[in-house]
């Protein structure tokens, strides 16, 4: 049987962020970016889980834009953008292009988040791969199918716990209240989907 995004995220959402939280939210970009599992915590903090099938995904984490910071230094130099008039047989300044300069700085903790964790098989797991993970502040989970308790569909095992961002304020009740109202919204829309899925 293959790996999905889905199977992984159900059995994290089910086995590991089953108590101690409020809510377990999939593909929320509630934080400006994907999270493929948002969690919020008892106490109002976020947690986001970013779900890896292959190595090649996992290696390509690293230049979303979720791991930068990026900071207005100015402008680089005016270009004028020519065009050549037929009727005067001559260039003729259309524009002018003035593209902005920003300066790149890696983030240790996407934002808004408290814990970062990567999710992934754990036999495509090689400790080599913690040099390809944009930061070393991120903990990583194995999911394993062979040896799992029973009643639980795999096996997770934290081998290396994520560092708090002691930066990362809780969110606001009303915050969390949002995120909730999403999370049951999708539910409903899941629903909805099976239905139709049943029905055809």
């Amino acid at each position: 049987m293959s790996w999905s995004e889905n199977s992984i995220a159900r059995a994290l959402a089910r086995q590991t962020f089953n108590r101690k939280y409020l809510v377990v939210v999939p593909n929320c970009n509630w934080t400006g970016h994907e999270c493929d599992l948002l969690v919020v915590t008892e106490n109002l903090r976020i947690i986001d889980v970013e779900i890896k099938i292959s190595r090649a995904d996992l290696k390509a984490d690293a230049k979303k834009e979720k791991w930068w910071r990026r900071e207005h230094i100015g402008s680089w130099p005016s270009v004028p953008v020519l065009r050549h008039s037929a009727w005067s047989n001559d260039l003729r300044v259309e524009s002018i292009a003035r593209r902005a300069r920003y300066k790149s700085t890696p983030n240790d903790w996407p934002t808004k988040v408290w814990k970062h964790y990567y999710a992934l098989p754990k036999e495509i797991w090689h400790p080599d791969l913690l040099a390809a993970l944009p930061s070393s502040q991120s903990g990583i989970l194995l999911l394993d199918r062979d040896g799992c308790p029973v009643g639980q569909a795999m096996r997770v095992d934290c081998v290396r716990r994520a560092t708090p961002n002691r930066d990362a304020k809780p969110i606001s009740p009303a915050a969390a209240v949002d995120i909730a109202r999403l999370a049951s919204l999708r539910m409903w829309d899941a629903y909805a989907r099976l239905e139709k899925r049943e029905a055809a």
